[in-house]
């Protein structure tokens, strides 16, 4: 669990700030010929029928987040180096971080798809895999990292991450009911993999010249199927706690179902457009919990540091010490299987007005804003588009966001000639890398796809 916990206060900085997935390119949103507008508005139809590409139909690689890999990592004396490092001072690197720092990824990859005019409208079917992560970390984990020496009192309070993983298989149906008014719906079966939720609440640390004196609570619960949680004895409290997960063997961790909802109405030059999607939950089985059992108080003098680089805890050894340094804030002990446990998913509002010259048909204009609800990790932006399809076979897009996530420049481009198509761009456009190529600012998005339509 040490490790678990970690990962999720640390290596999150790093792991989730240098490469995510995201569900959806809202780019193409008003893109003519791209063929996954469904996924964000299952009112939207394609007009022609299509099977996709095994492994290549619809790659989305992004990163969506407050904290880039520019916010953790500098360049010094012509090294690389965290925030941590000694010639990195306070002043600069508290400046990177907001009061409440969110870094989350969405997975959503297509293992089978296919698209068919029938039943008065357009039909689609799909098989596929969805993953899901988000870390919430307040500033002060941060300042306890890089001010430790000082003297001092951190409020380490509402760290919380999520995780889950699981399969869906969705049915969708687009139907034009008016000349002007079209709807849609997406059934989806889910079956679950695995689902964490970390709700660290509370770590009030007192710094004192040679000791700490700490209250902390925190919960953490797991629905993983064959899940073994492996307590010992703390070397530095004496508690009994869990240091350690087994997984024996992965299965289904749970059931769940979600719809989607669209409409798009045409209104003379304009078109106006509003989707729910993943409206819905998944009931996990064999709910583990593990907690401090409400608030965990001690006292002790193992959080010193030493200038020293021939010392045991010199700068050099700092990030892994300090990794395990505050994982034993938050010792939890096993609590048993709680039993079966309903969480609702994430749902996503897509509302979009589009703009046609009435004069120039091959160009259009649009708006769309996307809000994703989900607690403590929500996000909202906004988007302004500009596209053009010169003929019939080719369209281009570009467009410029801003919300939560900060703001970015979006294209895409899409060939669609009969029997192929392909597609590719970016929500947020990565203008800067560091070796070994990893974005340097904190949201990057790339798209691809190829497909077959007849």
């Amino acid at each position: 669990m040490k490790s678990t916990i970690k990962s999720i206060i640390l290596g999150a900085c790093v792991a989730f700030a240098t490469t995510a997935v995201a569900q959806h390119t809202n780019s193409g949103y008003f893109l003519d010929g791209y063929m996954f507008r469904y996924q964000m508005n299952p009112a939207i139809g394609n007009n022609q029928n299509y099977i996709s590409m095994p492994g290549l139909t619809n790659i989305n690689v992004a990163e969506r987040g407050t904290l880039g890999v520019s916010d953790i990592f500098y360049n010094v004396n012509g090294r690389t180096a965290t925030f941590l490092h000694p010639d990195v001072s306070s002043e600069e690197a508290m400046s990177k971080f907001k009061g409440t720092n969110h870094i989350g990824v969405n997975t959503k990859i297509d293992v089978l798809s296919f698209g068919f005019k029938a039943f008065g409208g357009y039909n689609t079917m799909s098989i596929s895999a969805r993953a899901n992560a988000a870390v919430k970390l307040p500033d002060d984990i941060f300042r306890l990292l890089k001010e430790g020496v000082t003297n001092d009192t951190y409020n380490i309070a509402n760290v919380a991450a999520h995780a889950d993983a699981y399969a869906e298989v969705a049915l969708n149906h687009s139907h034009q009911i008016t000349p002007n008014v079209r709807i849609g719906v997406t059934l989806k079966g889910l079956v679950g993999a695995g689902n964490v939720d970390l709700d660290f609440k509370k770590a009030q640390l007192e710094l004192r010249e040679d000791s700490w004196d700490v209250v902390t609570e925190a919960e953490v619960q797991a629905n993983i199927k064959n899940l073994n949680l492996i307590s010992s004895v703390s070397e530095e409290t004496g508690n009994m706690c869990i240091d350690d997960v087994e997984i024996e063997k992965f299965g289904i961790a749970g059931y769940g179902a979600a719809v989607d909802l669209g409409a798009v109405v045409n209104i003379g030059d304009f078109e106006v457009s509003a989707a729910l999607l993943d409206l819905g939950a998944i009931s996990w089985s064999n709910n583990y919990l593990a907690s401090t059992d409400g608030e965990h108080r001690f006292t002790t003098d193992k959080y010193t540091f030493n200038v020293d680089d021939e010392a045991a805890n010199s700068f050099e050894n700092e990030f892994e010490r300090m990794g395990d340094d505050l994982a034993v804030l938050y010792e939890v002990k096993d609590m048993g299987d709680q039993g079966s446990r309903l969480r609702m998913l994430a749902t996503t509002l897509n509302v979009g007005v589009k703009y046609t010259l009435p004069t120039y048909k091959k160009l259009s204009f649009g708006f769309l804003s996307s809000s994703r609800f989900q607690s403590d990790f929500s996000w909202t932006e906004v988007r302004l588009s500009a596209n053009y399809a010169p003929c019939k076979f080719f369209s281009m897009g570009a467009n410029v966001a801003t919300g939560t996530i900060g703001t970015g420049l979006g294209w895409m481009i899409n060939l669609h000639p009969a029997g192929f198509n392909l597609f590719a761009g970016m929500d947020y456009t990565c203008l800067n890398l560091v070796k070994p190529g990893v974005p340097k600012n904190s949201t990057t998005t790339v798209n691809f796809g190829i497909n077959i339509p007849f």
